[in-house]
């Protein structure tokens, strides 16, 4: 689903990394590499070759599984391509461009881990938590983070839910927005269950938060600054976290100082919370009396040119290869005495 955002996070780190002097490849996790030297993953890191040709094309948003699958030379169900374990336990680290469940979700972690394979952010477990919004949403009450009102419908069930109308559906375990949708009527929630449940069997009503939003990257545990986005027609969905010009961002928020520090603290407890490392991005909504609310913590935030993380760094004064770099940093930390 969210193979195209992949793709671009994935390009544009490996161009900062090799303006920056990294000997960085581009790998497609699916398609894999059995070109020349294959068989040889240290050679081809010392190479200057043009690796973006290796990797798949950006797409459509709902990309048709059968002309990636074609993709492959062979008809191997592994969701690994060819070489791709060699290449990444070739690697110091591997960056994780990947979005949408199975990047997110802890599987490709967990993976790693077994294959002693170090990559860029939260373990397989807190990426698990992250991922899966049900469980969230019980972490976070748990640990007083501040979210919205919800309802857990699991899967098969019809029920109405009794946070009234309007609310928001979303699948349990879903990325950039997809399979999020706004309910104003019975009706529209009946199809907003039914829609949701393409992508999870489980899903999650939430109280409607109507006002601003928010979202603020926490990076080795310290927040970032807040920076609000205010999509010019609907809500922040796929299209509009992803087509440029969509969304205004504005980066300080214009917040009193005293609203963005608690917010940036909440965020930060939110990361504690899901025992997340490295870094992570908490959105935020915010109502007509100023009270805000966590809405949910993304693992592998995007790195495209209109993501958010990389604006909030800029406000900082670091740069996007930089940035780049400071998340491998902050990586390699998880792995240190071992």
């Amino acid at each position: 689903m969210e193979r195209d955002v992949s793709l671009a996070t994935g390009s544009m780190v490996y161009n900062a990394l090799r303006e920056k002097g990294h000997q960085a490849i581009l790998i497609d996790v699916y398609c894999g590499y059995d070109g020349e030297d294959a068989d040889c993953p240290e050679r081809l890191f010392e190479s200057a070759r043009d690796w973006s040709q290796d990797v798949g094309k950006v797409g459509e948003t709902n990309p048709d599984l059968e002309d990636i699958k074609s993709l492959r030379k062979e008809n191997s169900d592994c969701y690994f391509g060819p070489n791709v374990i060699e290449l990444c336990r070739a690697a110091d680290i591997v960056f994780l461009a990947l979005h949408g469940e199975n990047g997110e979700n802890g599987k490709i972690q967990a993976a790693f881990d077994l294959l002693g394979i170090r990559y860029t952010g939260s373990d397989y477990l807190s990426s698990a938590l992250g991922m899966d919004k049900c469980l969230t949403k019980m972490i976070f009450r748990h640990f007083h983070v501040s979210t919205p009102e919800y309802e857990i419908i699991p899967k098969d069930s019809l029920a109405l839910p009794d946070l009234g109308y309007p609310c928001v559906v979303k699948t349990s375990c879903g990325g950039s927005s997809v399979g999020v949708y706004i309910a104003n009527n019975r009706a529209e929630y009946e199809k907003a269950v039914s829609d949701a449940r393409q992508y999870d069997a489980d899903i999650v009503v939430e109280e409607y938060i109507k006002g601003r939003e928010f979202s603020i990257a926490v990076v080795d545990g310290e927040a970032y600054p807040v920076i609000e986005i205010a999509p010019i027609q609907g809500f922040y969905d796929y299209k509009n976290k992803y087509q440029p010009g969509s969304t205004v961002e504005t980066c300080p928020a214009d917040l009193p100082e005293k609203t963005a520090r608690a917010m940036q603290a909440c965020a930060v407890r939110a990361y504690h919370a899901l025992g997340m490392s490295a870094y992570a991005r908490m959105d935020f909504m915010m109502n007509a009396k100023n009270e805000f609310f966590c809405l949910e913590a993304n693992t592998l935030p995007g790195m495209t040119r209109t993501s958010l993380i990389p604006q909030e760094a800029a406000a900082l004064g670091i740069d996007f290869p930089d940035l780049c770099e400071k998340l491998i940093e902050v990586s390699l930390k998880k792995y240190a005495g071992r």
